[in-house]
């Protein structure tokens, strides 16, 4: 549960006589009280009435009252801890290192919890001079000590600003985010200033120039800087440090010392904002709910990309594509992974989709490798949306980013689909030619290396009676052929045979009939080679016509990429009738002809915008 939700717990603790139920009573009534009891009972402040805007409990302790053991319990239960002394009585101030914050510490172990030293009694100070140097030394000494206060219970002196700093600790605490024995911020507060320097960094070129700060202005504060706000900003990095700002904008090391200044001058809220709009919890890590936001799927349901997915896929794309050759270089891709805590794929994943002749994921490919994703494995599109810092307008995760098709059955009823995916399963006996059946898909002419590992999925785009969709071939080993066909969630089967293997064809056949697989597709493979008679009770020519919305189809990797074209369109179009259809070639074209119209709109414009967008992206940037 967040702090903002379950409130903020203040405890007070000190020497009897220092003025703990004077504090609290004179902020509760706004006046001093001229009697005292003990200890004050428990009190809670509503959201609406803090500056943080956040339930607050106040808690007194008193020995006069209460065990150690209530101590112990008590500052077990404390988010901040007060410690309050008399300025006026110099052992009260060496008691607060040697019991008080001993005592703390022990109770709280390695989750430390933020204290704030409270000096009462300032009106005596005075007399008698104030002691606040001392004070400063402990908290130079001790990271946990936030800040130090002087008040008054007598003259109301600081009264609300003592219980604000003590929310303030809570809140947004200075030591996970600044070191004061460094003098300088945390390496983990680096850490997370840096990934959101980068993130804002739209054009990737290590600046941050006024659109790109005025972005993270409003992503995390929800308002703009005036052209003065934004130069008086840069005025004040220059004046400190020449380095970190040049005519094209604000550099990586202007932000971090902007930062670290706002830190020095008790601003910690402005650099605190932006690590939890970005993300982080109060350790500075990635939150749990930031990079797996919760989502129910209904059965039949698929995932795909939404258009404001889409669109943060290419422009990440494009911003880490600098030289512009439209395919990420292994340096293009480890740039992108740097904001990443971990390698969030294996270099096998990346052989999925469409490579360039050097290996390199093409635009093409890069926007497949996250169809796929997001189909097969949606949590991890989340979470790398999370790393990539997608937010779109309000909305605080990434499932904007995503849509939830309709039930299957319910398109099967309505004979349309808005669906742009496909998953085809690619059954067949080992070394009938899967793997090069995949890689064909995908154009890839090193599909028969021996060298390469690929991997078990190719996702492409496939024309559809002119409609653009993405169709995920999935390669599937005949011993777990039936129970993945059975579970219903492929939209079409393709059943390959080696036509020179005369049992391979047997081993297939004899899977359709046990499965009754609705919607397939039936290929000979290797089609280059001697065909073999293949020992089945029927030909496979007459099995295909009678099962199968198409002819047998023939396949050889040594085909025209023509050849391969139409024989994927073939099995996308039985993809898109989701196993529903009859199995005649009119019934097909049909149904297509109803589903072109939702396909223009969901993926046949997005696609065409995507080829001619880098025309447009370059126009944009001068």
């Amino acid at each position: 549960m967040s702090t903002a939700s379950k409130g903020i717990r203040i405890l007070l603790v000190g020497d009897d006589g220092v003025g703990k139920t004077s504090l609290i009573l004179s902020l509760v009534t706004e006046e001093f009280p001229e009697e005292v009891p003990s200890r004050a009972e428990e009190i809670t402040i509503p959201a609406d009435v803090t500056p943080e805007k956040v339930p607050t409990h106040i808690v007194d302790f008193s020995y006069s009252e209460q065990t150690e053991d209530e101590l112990r319990h008590e500052l077990h239960l404390a988010d901040v801890v007060c410690v309050v002394y008399a300025i006026n009585d110099e052992l009260c101030i060496k008691r607060i290192t040697s019991y008080w914050l001993p005592i703390v510490f022990d109770v709280c172990g390695d989750r430390r919890k933020p204290v704030v030293l409270v000096g009462n009694k300032s009106d005596l100070a005075e007399l008698e001079g104030s002691r606040m140097n001392d004070v400063l030394a402990i908290m130079d000494e001790y990271p946990e000590v936030e800040t130090c206060i002087e008040c008054s219970a007598s003259d109301l002196k600081n009264i609300s600003e003592l219980f604000y700093y003590a929310q303030k600790a809570v809140l947004h605490p200075t030591a996970p985010i600044y070191s004061h024995d460094e003098q300088r911020i945390t390496e983990k507060c680096e850490k997370g200033l840096i990934r959101i320097f980068k993130i804002c960094d739209l054009d990737n070129d290590g600046f941050l120039n006024d659109v790109e700060l005025n972005e993270f202005q409003k992503r995390c504060f929800k308002n703009s800087l005036p052209q003065q706000g934004l130069q008086e900003v840069k005025n004040i990095i220059k004046k400190n440090m020449k380095e970190g700002v040049t005519d094209t904008g604000v550099t990586l090391e202007g932000f971090l010392f902007l930062h670290n200044l706002f830190i020095q001058k008790g601003r910690q809220e402005t650099t605190w904002t932006a690590l939890r709009r970005f993300g982080y919890d109060m350790d500075l890590e990635l939150r749990d709910d930031y990079l797996n936001p919760s989502l129910e799927i209904d059965p039949g349901c698929s995932l795909e990309l939404s258009s404001a997915g889409l669109d943060f896929v290419m422009e990440l794309f494009f911003k880490y594509d600098k030289d512009e050759d439209d395919a990420l270089s292994p340096e293009e891709l480890e740039d992108m992974l740097s904001l990443c805590d971990e390698k969030p794929w294996k270099d096998i994943d990346l052989t999925a989709t469409c490579r360039n002749d050097k290996g390199w994921m093409t635009a093409e490919g890069f926007v497949a490798q996250w169809i796929l994703w997001t189909y097969i494995d949606y949590s991890r599109t989340l979470k790398l949306f999370g790393y990539y810092g997608y937010i779109q307008g309000d909305m605080e995760n990434q499932l904007t980013g995503l849509r939830i098709t309709r039930p299957k059955d319910i398109d099967i009823q309505k004979r349309k689909t808005t669906r742009t995916v496909f998953l085809v399963y690619i059954v067949g006996a080992k070394n009938c030619g899967k793997t090069a059946f995949l890689q064909s898909f995908l154009n890839n002419t090193k599909a028969n290396s021996k060298e390469i590992e690929f991997s078990k999925f190719a996702c492409n785009s496939v024309q559809i009676h002119k409609q653009e969709v993405h169709m995920i071939l999935e390669e599937v080993d005949l011993e777990n052929a039936a129970a993945k066909i059975l579970s219903g969630k492929q939209d079409s089967v393709c059943f390959l045979f080696d036509v020179s293997d005369s049992q391979s064809f047997s081993a297939i056949a004899k899977l359709h009939k046990n499965v009754g697989a609705k919607g397939c597709i039936f290929v000979g493979t290797k089609s280059d080679l001697s065909k073999a008679k293949q020992n089945f009770e029927v030909a496979p020519s007459e099995y295909a016509a009678n099962n199968s919305s198409y002819e047998l189809q023939f396949f050889s990797s040594n085909d025209s990429s023509k050849n391969h074209k139409t024989l994927f369109s073939k099995v996308a179009t039985i993809s898109a009738q989701l196993g529903g259809a009859s199995n005649t070639e009119k019934s097909l074209k049909k149904i297509i002809f109803t589903l072109g119209i939702s396909f223009l709109m969901m993926a046949g414009v997005g696609f065409i915008a995507f080829r001619h967008i880098r025309k447009g992206h370059n126009l944009s940037n001068g």
